[in-house]
């Protein structure tokens, strides 16, 4: 078994004593979370669609006003070691969830391929694949529901 210094910081750094560098270092830039959301009222489901918030810039799979984004969208959630365990609704593949239940980061994440476009490469992220909220119709959405890669069938 290796010593833990040898150990990257995710396997031997509680979440909530990580500095905001080691915090903002774990988004892999999927892109998954900034998609539009729905909820089925009967059950609480959750289906995912290829419909992206305003500010997602499709190209870069990154937020195009991160530090105000929630001035802009108030409905953003700020993702945070204190309520990343109760935020059932983030990809399964999302790297925030996958350390806070104790798992190991994949291959092509970048802090373990040691490159940002692993994830584009090997079609883990949302990159080119979706549209900005302002050129599809609320009504619209729910025929835009997709399974992303790595996550869940329909429903999860």
């Amino acid at each position: 078994m290796p010593k833990s210094e040898n150990l990257p910081f995710w396997k031997t750094t509680d979440l909530t004593d990580l500095s905001k560098e080691q915090w903002e270092s774990l988004c892999d830039s999927c892109g998954k979370c900034c998609c539009i959301r729905l909820e089925d009222e009967d059950n609480g489901d959750i289906y995912i669609t290829d419909v992206a918030c305003k500010l997602f810039d499709p190209e870069t799979c990154q937020c195009t006003d991160y530090p105000k984004r929630s001035v802009h969208v108030p409905d953003c959630v700020t993702l945070t070691p204190e309520n990343v365990h109760q935020l059932h609704w983030m990809p399964q593949t999302c790297a925030y969830r996958l350390v806070a239940e104790g798992k190991d980061l994949p291959d092509y994440h970048h802090l373990v391929s040691g490159s940002k476009n692993t994830i584009h490469e090997v079609g883990m992220s949302v990159q080119h694949a979706v549209v900005s909220e302002l050129l599809v119709k609320e009504d619209d959405h729910p025929h835009r529901i997709v399974i992303w890669p790595g996550e869940p069938d329909i429903g999860g």
